[in-house]
């Protein structure tokens, strides 16, 4: 997928279906899961009716939304983990501002919360074990003790530090212009999270060690 265009063909060509789809992530992520399917049909050129005669009601169109999101984000991760180039690296930085629609339909549902954001963080975090094996795989990444754990700790931290990245550059009313966000974060982030990624940041192992040495308490146990 080339991210700056949501999925859409070389020549532009969409199907209606794709591009309602399209339409109703951008729309999403800009004025929320609040917004009604005449204001995503209008955004995608089309008649509410045939929103529905495509995905049968606004909580169809939503889960095909996230479906397509979700496998945005993998596809990319996994295709930087098994096989990176500086040149695939450099594209990726050149246009990081293609991804702002994808982030802010993520960012926009993680804050609206309930079932369908805790649904779609915990799909992020299988797909995290996914492409994070496939990197181990590739022998582009370590093994861990535990890749279920890491692959939630990366998704968690990463994605909270984005989400709280962005809302320190929301404006007075709650607006952010995603494109030059994420630029900004690409400038500021991207440096110090390969270092750390690549050399590490202890000197030693001591308080690894530590954890892995604590006793783990039986049952009626206390601390």
């Amino acid at each position: 997928m080339r991210s700056t265009t949501l999925g859409r063909a070389a020549d532009g060509d969409l199907t209606t279906r794709a591009r309602i789809r399209d339409a109703a992530i951008e729309v999403f992520g800009e004025r929320g899961f609040a917004t009604g399917v005449r204001a995503i049909a209008t955004a995608a050129g089309v008649s509410p009716g045939l929103v529905n005669h495509h995905f049968g009601s606004k909580d169809g169109l939503r889960a095909e939304c996230d479906a397509y999101v979700l496998e945005s984000i993998r596809a990319a991760k996994s295709e930087s983990l098994r096989n990176p180039t500086p040149a695939g690296l450099l594209a990726a930085l050149a246009d990081i501002e293609g991804f702002a629609p994808v982030v802010a339909y993520v960012v926009r549902s993680l804050q609206t919360g309930g079932a369908l954001a805790v649904s779609l963080f915990e799909q992020m975090v299988a797909n995290a074990e996914q492409y994070l094996a496939e990197g181990v795989e590739a022998g582009t990444l370590r093994p861990s003790r535990d890749a279920t754990a890491r692959a939630r700790y990366l998704a968690t931290t990463g994605g909270g530090g984005l989400l709280l990245f962005l809302q320190l550059r929301a404006d007075s009313g709650g607006r952010i212009d995603y494109r030059k966000a994420l630029r900004e974060y690409a400038d500021q982030m991207m440096l110090p999270a390969l270092e750390i990624h690549t050399e590490g940041l202890l000197t030693d192992s001591m308080m690894l060690d530590t954890l892995l040495d604590k006793p783990t308490p039986r049952p009626g146990q206390g601390d």
